[in-house]
């Protein structure tokens, strides 16, 4: 992945900015696992100081995305199967009864605002920017959740959705599976809009499970 063409933030927060390109480098699989960083290079591809890049990688150290190597800087971690199953399987406890839940009470004044959201999931999948994909992708699922007034659930949600790696996303783009995957949060809408729980339920149980398959690298059961 080049990190030259990420030109520095508008934003005030430098920190929020690395972190989330950096964040959505290595979620997708474009930073490998093992892949070496330094806080002086990504200063300089970031075209900021060493501050905000140290305070990033202490930030995806604390998720477990990035471990210090003495005197070098920090290395990509590697994924381990068993706590991306452990991380799914909880999800798929919570989140496709949250959305069967929603499909009976979804609020029909928020519709047009949700499409608008995946809307930008399919045209990240498109453009093949993955941190754009992502950034969609996680307000979209978020704003669902908090739909249902349960902030304990959404704190959970986000954080399992934190640590979740995603390596196999990169390749996609060769393929239609990205956005096969993107057109999902549109078709659960649309399942909304028909009050069809039960196909709400299935579509988010499945689209979950793209983790271990499709996200993962893996194939998948037509």
């Amino acid at each position: 992945m080049s990190l030259q063409m990420i030109k520095p933030p508008e934003q005030r927060s430098l920190r929020s900015h690395v972190e989330r390109a950096l964040s959505a480098a290595i979620i997708s699989g474009e930073l490998a696992p093992g892949t070496l960083l330094t806080v002086p290079t990504l200063a300089t591809q970031f075209d900021v100081s060493a501050t905000p890049v140290r305070e990033a990688m202490l930030d995806l150290e604390s998720r477990g995305f990035v471990e210090p190597v003495r005197n070098k800087g920090f290395r990509v971690t590697e994924v381990s199967d068993d706590a991306l199953r452990e991380l799914v399987e909880v999800r798929q406890l919570l989140e496709p009864p949250a959305m069967e839940r929603l499909a009976t009470m979804f609020p029909a004044d928020r519709m047009d605002e949700m499409r608008a959201v995946a809307e930008q999931i399919v045209e990240g999948a498109a453009s093949g920017d993955l941190q754009a994909y992502l950034a969609a992708d996680l307000e979209f699922h978020l704003s669902l959740t908090q739909m249902l007034g349960n902030r304990l659930l959404v704190d959970i949600v986000r954080d399992l959705r934190s640590r979740t790696r995603l390596v196999g996303l990169a390749t996609m783009l060769e393929s239609d599976r990205l956005g096969e995957s993107a057109a999902e949060h549109l078709l659960l809408l649309d399942h909304f809009a028909a009050g069809d729980a039960e196909a709400a339920r299935e579509l988010m149980h499945r689209h979950i499970h793209h983790t271990l398959g499709w996200w993962a690298g893996n194939p998948e059961r037509e």
